[in-house]
């Protein structure tokens, strides 16, 4: 007989987490509850320790998020959402095949939930697969659905002090060697502390990545001509008129950029 599953619930509401223990009490025989947590961060704490085989998660909680806790782990349990997420939302779940439960909890909907869980780790022999099936759709899930923060600056050092840069003022980015470089459009560079990948996922779409070395401001961008190899040489409006080489793998980008 396969053993239960061993189980965290993450909830900021105590009341949640109380009628979810109160539930999953009548599958005593399926899941064993080892421990709970408040917030996200209690919780990566209490996963990382406990390495549970499955976790019931919030979304809206304080000091993480439900995405945000996700995202930090370093190991990926099976993962449940207990949510008042609207149905948009639910069903870009459901295409990810991510259970989830929509509160006020239901128990015929909880049952089928374990039942498919059941499932899961009967057809793999062990109550905590190895290469758990659910961890890509859980990070494809968080790259498709977790709001970008709204962001008006960008900081970085100068001398003893720290300088926000507003977006509008940046023309684009550009990395050299292990370094990010931030170019404004009076001409100044400035060293930050990112990566291009990071700024990739942090900015609006007003930036858009033209190389594996550059990301440009699509809003100071003045001519684009067609260089050779199916690249773009871009032309920007800053105070130096810089002009930039798209790689040879972006020109789909740059097509968009203009239209074409």
């Amino acid at each position: 007989m396969i053993r239960p599953i061993r189980t965290i619930l993450i909830d900021d509401e105590l009341l949640a987490i109380s009628r979810l223990r109160r539930l999953l009490d009548k599958h005593r025989d399926s899941i064993e509850i080892i421990g709970d947590a408040a917030n996200g961060a209690e919780g990566l704490t209490l996963i990382e320790s406990l390495q549970p085989d499955l976790i019931f998660l919030d979304i809206e909680m304080p000091l993480l998020n439900g995405f945000e806790m996700l995202a930090r782990l370093t190991t990926m349990p099976m993962v449940v959402f207990a949510t008042a997420f609207d149905q948009y939302a639910i069903r870009a779940f459901e295409e990810n095949s991510i259970d989830y439960l929509l509160k006020p909890i239901e128990t015929d909907r909880l049952t089928r939930t374990i039942q498919k869980i059941r499932t899961l780790v009967e057809r793999t022999d062990t109550a905590q697969p190895a290469g758990n099936p659910m961890s890509e759709s859980v990070m494809r899930l968080l790259a498709q659905i977790q709001p970008k923060k709204e962001i008006y600056s960008i900081s970085v050092k100068t001398g003893e002090k720290i300088k926000l840069v507003p977006l509008s003022d940046i023309a684009y980015f550009e990395a050299e060697d292990k370094y990010v470089f931030l170019a404004t459009m009076d001409g100044q560079k400035f060293l930050t502390t990112y990566t291009l990948t990071t700024l990739d996922e942090k900015l609006p779409d007003t930036f858009v990545r033209i190389s594996r070395s550059v990301m440009v401001n699509r809003h100071k961008i003045s001519e684009v001509h067609r260089h050779f190899d199916g690249k773009f040489m871009l032309a920007m409006s800053d105070k130096k008129s810089t002009k930039l080489t798209s790689g040879s793998t972006y020109g789909d980008a740059v097509r968009q950029l203009i239209e074409l």
